[in-house]
């Protein structure tokens, strides 16, 4: 049986799995919201663990370390879609969870998920699994070069992708995801000629409410978002029918919390659904200061079944750019003087260190035109010294 311990002379505490930038954008406004925060990561020095006294540094593979961790939370997120499903269904019984162990188990695995949008009549890439170097040569033979060979778990920007471009491609990818492990799970997927990356956010709460965030583009840089442009600039209809399916995946998982769903345009004005996140989403950074309710707020009021915040653009347009390391090296910038005498808002993450590719910040601009949002953006990015 599911215990609680709220005292109600006593602020809640939110406990997070993850500490990293996430969950410190999350705690930024729960403390705003005067919710505590408990951490738990594998380390110290985190992100978000530098900004609690309630942070468990050995990690949610230590037993005795997760029940420290849940004993002083009263209810529990993520942000971090990685961890072992049975460490879930232990937490569900110790305290309330969302997403949920359910929602869990259907995201974790890209080949359920995409089965998931398939059963819910949601078009998504033509997908198989993976048993046989044949199976893909199969697949190859069936939906044509070029198409992806992906790792079915814990995969992200662009990690555990490979493109397959000829048949030859197929045995050296298929030897470096069996390297380190001979049981990982792979699946292949039929490449997408897209005109753009679309993304929308969709919080739901568990009553069922859900508020539907702008569709927006992303634009990659080596299978990383380097930039995401709010509204995206398509047409009107289209905008409306990402964010109808948007919020139709996250009902074919019973999702909620704060969802980031990942779609392609085609040159048809098609649009297939690539991915989903069950958690806030880099797409979705944005918001903080250019929607009336961030992601992050509303991934909070969706997991304490509050009423859910208005997601509508403050002002009519917004552009966020990633910082991504570019070195290895300190995490700290160099200079940020010019930045501050912009008008972009700036995010960074208080990581220790740098790495070529890892996300150590953000860049926001809201303006009344899409031009102005995009130039004070990048103004701001490249005045930033590292």
């Amino acid at each position: 049986m599911i215990s609680s311990n709220i005292d109600p002379k006593n602020s809640l505490t939110l406990g997070i799995l993850g500490g990293g930038q996430l969950a410190k954008m999350i705690a930024n406004e729960a403390y705003r919201l005067g919710i505590k925060i408990a951490i738990i990561e594998n380390g110290t020095n985190t992100p978000a663990g530098d900004m609690t006294k309630l942070d468990f540094t050995f990690g949610w593979e230590n037993k005795e370390e997760l029940d420290k961790f849940l004993e002083v939370s009263d209810i529990i997120t993520l942000e971090n879609e990685f961890i072992n499903p049975s460490i879930l269904d232990y937490v569900a019984t110790k305290r309330k969870i969302f997403p949920s162990p359910n929602t869990m188990r259907l995201v974790q695995d890209k080949l359920t998920q995409k089965l998931t949008f398939k059963n819910g009549a949601l078009n998504s890439a033509s997908f198989a699994e993976l048993a046989s170097i044949k199976d893909a040569e199969i697949f190859g033979e069936k939906f044509g070069f070029p198409f992806l060979i992906k790792t079915r778990r814990n995969g992200y920007d662009g990690y555990g992708n490979a493109t397959i471009k000829t048949k030859e491609d197929i045995s050296i990818a298929w030897n470096k995801f069996k390297e380190n492990d001979i049981n990982r799970e792979l699946m292949a997927e039929s490449f997408v000629d897209f005109t753009k990356e679309l993304a929308v956010m969709v919080a739901r709460n568990e009553s069922g409410e859900s508020v539907i965030y702008p569709c927006v583009e992303t634009i990659q840089e080596n299978h990383i978002c380097h930039k995401v442009i709010a509204p995206a600039e398509v047409e009107s209809h289209i905008q409306i029918l990402a964010q109808d399916i948007a919020k139709k995946v996250v009902e074919s998982i019973n999702g909620v919390g704060i969802f980031g769903v990942e779609m392609f345009l085609t040159s048809e004005n098609e649009i297939l659904v690539n991915e989903i996140a069950p958690r806030p989403h880099n797409s979705g950074h944005y918001t903080i200061e250019a929607c009336y309710t961030s992601q992050f707020e509303n991934c909070i009021r969706a997991v304490l079944n509050l009423p859910l915040g208005n997601p509508e653009l403050v002002l009519p347009n917004a552009v966020m750019i990633n910082l991504l390391g570019s070195r290895d090296g300190s995490g700290v910038p160099k200079d940020t003087n010019e930045v501050h005498k912009t008008k972009a808002f700036l995010h960074l993450y208080n990581k220790k260190s740098s790495r070529k590719g890892r996300k150590m910040g953000h860049i926001t601009a809201i303006a009344n035109s899409a031009n102005e949002a995009n130039n004070i953006a990048e103004t701001a990015y490249k005045a930033l010294t590292w």
